[in-house]
């Protein structure tokens, strides 16, 4: 008996920072929860035996988000939470209220804030002394540093830049590889055989980068 061992290997994401297609709403949903538990589980081996990451869930308009909390071992302390923005945290309603008051109670307390922001569409969350403007965004506000904060702003032409989780002073702080991670998910999921380069991605872009996504598929043979 002969075997034949066919190996099928998924296409890469051919950008070279976040895929805008995967903003798409019948996406996004999917790649939020897949991001969320993969962030979870690559901490959780960075940060024993002193914290552990908890995957916890906010319900509202029957709707379920997920957000994570480092927390101190010993103590229990909520040391720092990540949160990835959704659309309801960037359109008006009561999503967008309920988070904003959870970010301010975040930011009045001693637990650090990273704030993750792929998603083009909506209103950003107000960041402080700041008029800076870009398609995604990282915020990372270190409890003892406010009302300052490390803000990354990167757009659909840049890699997504890395950065230190923050935790209590003293401790290691682990370098969050985004892109890496991103790239990743894009390739477990097999997110290249429902995406159809062909198609403008939701939401539309300027005609700069439009041109610049133009040019990049069809270098890569997928227009």
């Amino acid at each position: 008996t002969i075997f034949i061992v066919i190996l099928l290997t998924a296409m890469p994401s051919p950008f070279p920072g976040m895929n805008p297609y995967l903003e798409a709403a019948d996406l996004w949903s999917g790649l939020h929860g897949r991001l969320i538990i993969t962030i979870a589980d690559i901490l959780s081996l960075l940060l024993r035996p002193n914290y552990f990451v908890a995957v916890e869930e906010r319900i509202y308009e029957e709707i379920k988000e997920r957000y994570l909390e480092v927390k101190r071992v010993e103590t229990k302390e909520v040391v720092t939470t990540i949160e990835i923005l959704s659309p309801k945290n960037k359109r008006a309603g009561e999503g967008r209220t309920n988070y904003e008051t959870k970010r301010q109670r975040i930011l009045s307390s001693n637990t650090h804030l990273v704030e993750i922001d792929l998603l083009r569409c909506g209103v950003p969350l107000h960041i402080m002394e700041t008029s800076i403007k870009s398609h995604y965004r990282i915020l990372v506000s270190r409890s003892e540093r406010r009302p300052q904060a490390d803000l990354y702003a990167f757009d659909i032409q840049n890699p997504i830049p890395g950065f230190l989780l923050p935790l209590r002073t003293g401790d290691v702080e682990p370098m969050l590889d985004l892109q890496n991670i991103l790239n990743e998910l894009y390739d477990r999921a097999s997110y290249d055989l429902v995406i159809d380069y062909h198609q403008e991605p939701i939401p539309g872009l300027s005609k700069i980068d439009f041109d610049w996504l133009d040019t990049l598929l069809r270098a890569q043979g997928l227009r």
